[in-house]
């Protein structure tokens, strides 16, 4: 690997972990600098233009929403002036469910499709669509003597990966999308194709 190839590497590797830290210490003018103009989402409760998920993501705060992202192992797949990275993470969540206050743990990936562009302030690494992948969650009360009982027919709508996520976020009000990808499967396989395609300079092709 040469040393270029080597920077540019590390260079989208700190704008992902940029975005952790900016977006969970609600930074929103610096994390606003991670996207780029059409850049979109793709969470559970959230499929929108970044502004409009910065929107959302603020009123949640306001109503005590705590969503925290940690990161882990990153690979880099470069080509020309695209990547696609896949960051190992995962999402906490605590809320209150069926009035027992818990914590939520879902692991995945980060699965991004970025872009280096040229802009008034120079050369830019930007996030052009950052679509989760969720592999595998839990529930546990917060209190570990409290008595939960789930709903099994509720808990079963959602896919294995990000059930009991789902399930608390259906709690306090969100609309959850049912056909994330996960480890496995059709939908994680055509996320993969579609990071492909922008690396051979296409359009992703990736609808929500």
């Amino acid at each position: 690997m040469s040393d270029t190839d080597l920077l540019r590497r590390l260079q989208v590797a700190e704008l992902v972990q940029n975005w952790a830290v900016w977006r969970d210490a609600g930074d929103w003018d610096r994390f606003a600098t991670c996207w780029h103009e059409e850049g979109r989402m793709m969470a559970t409760w959230c499929q929108a233009p970044w502004r409009d998920f910065i929107a959302a993501s603020k009123a949640g705060w306001a109503r005590g929403v705590s969503i925290l992202h940690f990161l882990g192992g990153w690979s880099v797949d470069l080509a020309g002036r695209r990547a696609v990275a896949q960051t190992k993470m995962t999402i906490s969540q605590r809320a209150e469910v069926h009035g027992v206050l818990v914590d939520v743990v879902c692991t995945g990936r980060f699965h991004d499709f970025i872009e280096e562009r040229d802009g008034p302030a120079g050369r830019k690494w930007g996030i052009v669509l950052r679509q989760p992948i969720y592999e595998k969650d839990r529930m546990d009360p917060v209190d570990p003597a409290a008595k939960l009982a789930l709903d099994p027919a509720l808990l079963a709508r959602f896919p294995e990966g990000y059930r009991h996520l789902a399930y608390l976020q259906t709690q306090i009000g969100y609309a959850v999308k049912t056909d994330m990808p996960g480890l496995k499967g059709e939908r994680v396989e055509a996320l993969y194709a579609a990071g492909r395609r922008w690396l051979a300079g296409e359009a992703h092709g990736w609808e929500e």
